[in-house]
């Protein structure tokens, strides 16, 4: 089974960290895989745009099936395969929680891209205070939005008592916030959220190396 799957991936993008986790949950490791670098622009290369047109990292397949969207690979799998852990609840409140938490994960992750990239991609010289100041305060008020969710419960994992897919494609989000330096004491349940969970077998095993390379946070996120 998983001599027939291909990753090509990127340390640190939660997408590519999204298809990972699942796959070593399922128990299916010694995928051919390919870490490539964003700094070098590998991920627009020829063999990555055979893959995905869209030149974007993560670029996953599965015999001759195609599934380049992190959420749909990780769905996917859970489908297809029986082994490892079950990653979707029997139960229909917690299944619902599950698909509600997954999707609403994708606006945090904008709301998080939003600041991070906007200091990456646009020339200090051309940064507006005004644009910064709307994408902090709307990154914050979801931080805060999330913060409850888990301060409600039903917890321990965001659907509820099972790890899922809700934990698997929103945690590397949240990892990836306190990794540009989101403070744990103002977020309390959130950061018991991720350090309960950074140490799960499945996200040890497929850490970004580059964060393992530069373990210090960043401070970008330290005022939010």
């Amino acid at each position: 089974m998983a001599q027939d799957m291909t990753l090509l991936w990127g340390s640190g993008s939660p997408p590519c960290w999204r298809v990972m986790i699942t796959l070593e949950e399922k128990k299916l490791q010694g995928y051919n895989q390919e870490l490539l670098s964003f700094e070098k622009m590998e991920h627009k290369s020829k063999k990555v745009m055979d893959m995905n047109p869209r030149g974007q990292l993560p670029s996953f397949k599965y015999k001759d099936y195609t599934l380049n969207e992190s959420y749909a690979a990780c769905m996917y799998l859970e489908s297809q395969f029986k082994s490892g852990e079950k990653l979707i609840p029997d139960c229909p409140a917690e299944k619902a929680m599950m698909y509600q938490r997954m999707f609403e994960g994708l606006t945090l992750n904008q709301k998080a891209g939003d600041v991070i990239y906007y200091n990456w991609k646009v020339p200090e010289g051309e940064r507006h205070d005004s644009a910064i100041k709307r994408n902090r305060e709307a990154l914050t008020a979801e931080i805060k939005l999330w913060e409850g969710y888990l301060q409600k419960g039903p917890g321990p994992f965001l659907a509820g008592k099972s790890f899922s897919l809700a934990d698997v494609t929103v945690f590397p989000g949240i990892a990836y916030l306190f990794h540009f330096g989101l403070c744990e004491k103002r977020y309390p349940k959130l950061a018991a959220y991720y350090n309960s969970l950074k140490d799960r077998p499945s996200i040890r095993a497929t850490w970004p190396p580059t964060w393992k390379e530069s373990p210090q946070p960043q401070d970008l996120l330290k005022d939010i």
